[in-house]
């Protein structure tokens, strides 16, 4: 047990110390080069104008640098790879520390690379005012074509290669989809995805991520994954370092190169912790990560109401966050409620996971 809280927590102080160095170089570059939106959005997603949203972020939103999440996934790349090639080269203590391994983590590593990398794509082409959306970037179509790709890969991966196609539900059991087990893969990595709304507010989803991973950490933890454990704790460290500079005022904004690289990561991990190894990853998932559901599900609810009842609308704007912003929460109010909200839920997602029923 000693050892493997070790092997847990220790990479995690590894990735926010290295978090923590490179982020003044990273905003050195940042600021010098201007690396921000060149204006603001004027067409909200379901093509209407955004009149509330540039009176609460305007000027930030052409004054503030983006590519925050940046710190998030390099710190998370040098330390996992500086612990393996360590272990290679070294072995001994190092050996211990090491948490790259094909059955646990060598997925969900990969595809946090990609998704940071379709996200810095996204990311250069916005400040840039290139692209295929509004303010620049690339289009909603496209980043959902990648997320797409992505999850399609990998639940072929469980599919056919793990033979995953089971799904562990509270008070029901295991539920087979079969063949099925392929769309309701990629249905929960687009949902889960839709939820990088939530990055609008400065320290909002560094919080609530910081949470969400440390749920999954104990979860891996207590059904004996301490490498996956191991893995979402080393995000939780990253991201901790990224919120040292997020809080308000924020040096930076995560945008897509963090949000994409945590929300596809953080579906394939509650995948990791179902039936692979009898837990309840994906059913606790909506609890765990009930900030992003919420955040998602007003956006939805809001373009619904907005088309199905002559453009009527449900919040004074959407996401939600920033509904309670239009009403007069002052932003650090809406963020520490959100933490509040994310570490209460993340508590109550782990003892359901864990418990037996």
């Amino acid at each position: 047990m000693e050892i493997n809280l070790i092997k847990v927590i220790l990479p995690s102080v590894l990735a926010f110390i290295v978090g923590m160095f490179i982020t003044p170089i990273l905003t050195k570059y940042l600021y010098e080069y201007k690396m921000w939106k060149k204006k603001v959005k004027t067409v909200s997603i379901d093509g209407g104008g955004t009149p509330i949203f540039n009176s609460l972020h305007a000027e930030r939103e052409v004054s503030t640098p983006r590519m925050g999440g940046i710190v998030i996934w390099v710190s998370v790349i040098i330390t996992t790879l500086a612990l393996w090639m360590l272990a290679n080269i070294l072995g001994g203590t190092f050996s211990k520390l090491d948490f790259l391994s094909r059955d646990q983590t060598l997925i969900p590593f990969v595809i946090f690379i990609f998704g940071a990398l379709v996200g810095l794509v996204d990311d250069v082409l916005e400040i840039k005012g290139t692209g295929g959306n509004y303010a620049g970037g690339l289009s909603l179509t496209k980043r959902l074509f990648f997320v797409g790709i992505i999850s399609l890969i990998v639940s072929m991966w469980f599919y056919f290669k793990l033979d995953v196609s089971i799904v562990n539900i509270p008070f029901m059991g295991a539920v087979n989809f079969g063949l099925y087990f392929i769309p309701f893969f990629i249905l929960v990595i687009f949902f889960i995805y839709s939820g990088g709304v939530i990055d609008g507010i400065d320290g909002l989803a560094g919080g609530v991520f910081a949470s969400i991973f440390s749920a999954y950490a104990s979860i891996a933890f207590f059904q004996n994954q301490i490498n996956l454990a191991a893995f979402c704790a080393v995000v939780v460290g990253a991201i901790l370092a990224f919120l040292w500079f997020n809080i308000p005022p924020a040096r930076f904004y995560m945008s897509e190169t963090g949000s994409m690289a945590l929300t596809i990561t953080l579906g394939i991990v509650a995948f990791m912790t179902d039936s692979m190894v009898e837990g309840k990853g994906v059913a606790v998932l909506p609890i765990i990560a009930f900030p992003l559901f919420i955040t998602s599900l007003s956006v939805i609810i809001q373009v619904l109401s907005k088309k199905m009842r002559n453009g009527k609308k449900i919040f004074l704007i959407a996401p939600l966050h920033h509904h309670f912003e239009a009403i007069g929460w002052p932003a650090y109010k809406v963020t520490m409620r959100y933490w509040v909200v994310s570490i209460v839920c993340a508590i109550f997602g782990v003892i359901l996971a864990l418990a037996k029923f």
